[in-house]
């Protein structure tokens, strides 16, 4: 039985990668007569040659098990005795690197399920083998300020040069007067001034705050030991906003200008000398409940082009300040004590007793808003053709835009 073919008919390629080298190098034959010989391009062949010129230790042949190499038995086998002394998926794996062996936690825990192990109960983290782990940060707690003398590196600095703006402002007297939720360990101010430090620092929001809950700075601007976490925050952030806006909250808006926050927020601001345009943007804003309350409306939410359970906002933009895209909005007032029977007549709201950004504005400033600007949508033709009549209210010397 001629068994020379086995030798020179190469049926794999790394077979056939040895045979051409060996008959290149070793051989001496020309290369395209060894490229035809062997199926190879002359310029794979050119590359054959090439990479085993940078790497000529590379083995063609794989060592016979029990020598350097070991077989899934034994390595099974180690990882049992491993697991015996009582050693976690991740500890197993790590041991089996120290001995040239490479499987993962995941192949461990296979392995050991087949062998009819069950899991190790959860362990406490002073129970775990010593492996790297994250820093756990304290609790935010205004008493656990230090104010002593020291020195630290942040990279919020830019926000100290908004204290003395925030001191001239009144910010945490501001705070304070509206009744605003707080607790011992973070008072009211304290939590706004870190939602406040995230928009100041540039596009942060508070569920980006995780990777700076280490910083000294951004704490010592909040007036905190550490700023809150981003669970406080979320929470907090939606509260609030709930209570600024004069909706579903405790705190009632019985006043017929505004809501607690809206009246000496505006009153602080035009202390500062901040000057405000004479024309308003009115629009709508679905604010998005995810909850379980059956008590919520649906409203339409145009980017979603749906209509969904959320809080129905009417917001007044100031048109003149507004420069998009290279500043915010600059919102004048909100109102989310709004149902949707009562949508329609917002801009109008001939309830004496209803809070209304008109009412609000004259108030304020002792003039009306010189101009109106909204959708169709914000309102109905029949409120419109209201305006046209004698009895044009509180709108007789406004301009109403649509």
């Amino acid at each position: 039985m001629d068994l020379t073919h086995a030798f020179l008919d190469p049926q794999n390629a790394t077979h056939r990668q040895y045979e051409a080298l060996r008959a290149y190098f070793v051989d001496k034959r020309p290369g395209p007569e060894v490229a035809q010989r062997f199926g190879y391009t002359l310029g794979s062949l050119h590359q054959l040659i090439h990479q085993f010129r940078q790497q000529p230790e590379r083995t063609f042949f794989r060592e016979p098990v029990g020598q350097g190499v070991k077989s899934d038995d034994v390595v099974n086998q180690r990882i049992v005795q491993l697991r015996k002394q009582n050693q976690s998926v991740y500890a197993i794996s790590a041991a089996l690197q120290t001995e040239g062996v490479s499987r993962t936690p995941a192949a461990v825990a296979a392995v050991l399920e087949r062998e009819g192990f069950v899991r190790l109960p959860r362990r406490k983290d002073e129970e775990r083998e010593h492996t790297t782990q994250p820093i756990a940060s304290p609790q935010a707690d205004v008493r656990a300020l230090n104010l002593e003398t020291h020195s630290f590196r942040t990279r919020f600095g830019g926000l100290f040069l908004f204290l003395p703006m925030l001191v001239e402002l009144g910010f945490d007297q501001v705070i304070n007067r509206c009744g605003l939720p707080g607790s011992r360990l973070v008072p009211a101010p304290h939590a706004w001034r870190s939602l406040l430090a995230l928009k100041l620092f540039g596009t942060q929001r508070h569920v980006h705050v995780m990777s700076a809950v280490l910083d000294e700075g951004l704490a010592l601007f909040a007036g905190l030991n550490v700023i809150p976490k981003r669970s406080f925050l979320g929470e907090y952030s939606g509260t609030s906003f709930r209570v600024v806006a004069s909706s579903l909250c405790a705190i009632p808006n019985s006043c017929n200008t505004s809501g607690p926050f809206e009246g000496p927020w505006f009153d602080a601001m035009t202390a500062l000398g901040l000057q405000h345009g004479n024309s308003f943007d009115l629009d709508f804003h679905t604010i998005p409940f995810h909850g379980e309350d059956t008590l919520l409306e649906k409203h339409y939410i145009s980017k979603r082009s749906r209509s969904q359970k959320g809080i129905l906002a009417f917001l007044a933009q100031d048109a003149e300040q507004h420069k998009w895209p290279s500043e915010g909005p600059f919102f004048c007032y909100a109102n989310t004590d709004l149902r949707k029977a009562d949508q329609n007549d917002e801009i109008l709201a001939l309830a004496p007793r209803r809070a209304t950004f008109i009412r609000f504005w004259k108030k304020r400033t002792g003039q009306l808003p010189g101009e109106l600007i909204f959708d169709s949508r914000l309102t109905t033709y029949a409120n419109l053709n209201w305006l046209n009549g004698p009895s044009k209210g509180h709108f007789q010397h406004s301009k109403v835009a649509l």
